[in-house]
């Protein structure tokens, strides 16, 4: 699975390769294998935002498509 914006890739590779520099908020991510931390981290899709959008934003999107 991809991920959805810079951050998320961001926070995924330091999971991957430097567990203790992570975030107190970010400690569940450790549960993930490091498979899925690797496929999570080296998404290769051009244009992530830097953030992701909002629930709201995506069922917008969604339904704008309908």
């Amino acid at each position: 699975m991809p991920s959805v914006s810079k951050k998320q890739q961001m926070a995924m590779a330091i999971a991957e390769h430097d567990p203790s520099k992570l975030d107190a908020k970010n400690k569940g991510l450790l549960a993930m294998t490091h498979k899925q931390l690797h496929d999570f981290a080296h998404t290769k899709r051009k244009g992530l935002p830097e953030k992701a959008p909002s629930r709201k934003d995506r069922w917008k999107k969604a339904l704008a498509k309908k």
